[in-house]
């Protein structure tokens, strides 16, 4: 038996997709390893950096959904926006900045034998552009063709009288 929270939990679909469309870009950067360095490495799925962004991939596929859903001139879907927007100048100021510093560091703790700090921190402009627009896609084709994962489900016979 389903439980009311666990029953809204799975009717949201703006956080299912935005969820997804973070997925689907932390899984495709398992392909551009191997497309730009030769070389299947499944640890980048747990790595922060690299193309595409999916932070940005997530906030742009939970607003464009809110967006969806509530319509453009939703309070909801301007508080998305706003938040897309610092998470995504964030990843691509603050964080890349943090990681050039890191780079600087390393440089200067090899001579002392310190360890390396994390480089890898932040995102390009292409890269967080790239997720922007991933995060969207995903969200667009989930909201219109599958709904939330509880109407999903419901389509296969499970949860049913259930949302």
């Amino acid at each position: 038996m389903t439980t009311p929270i666990a029953a809204a939990f799975f009717n949201n679909s703006a956080l299912t997709w935005g969820l997804v469309a973070c997925g689907v870009a932390q899984l495709s950067k398992l392909f551009v390893e191997l497309l730009q360095h030769g070389r299947w490495r499944p640890a980048v799925l747990l790595e922060t950096g690299g193309m595409p962004s999916s932070h940005s991939a997530l906030v742009t596929g939970t607003a464009t959904a809110i967006a969806w859903e509530n319509g453009l001139d939703s309070p909801l879907f301007a508080l998305a926006v706003t938040v897309a927007f610092v998470v995504m100048y964030d990843a691509s100021g603050v964080r890349r900045a943090a990681g050039k510093m890191a780079e600087r560091l390393n440089s200067l703790g090899e001579a002392q034998g310190l360890a390396s700090l994390k480089t890898s921190l932040g995102h390009s402009r292409p890269q967080v552009l790239v997720g922007s627009l991933l995060g969207p896609l995903v969200a667009i084709l989930g909201e219109a063709f599958l709904g939330s994962p509880m109407a999903l489900a419901q389509r296969f016979g499970l949860f049913v009288g259930v949302g």
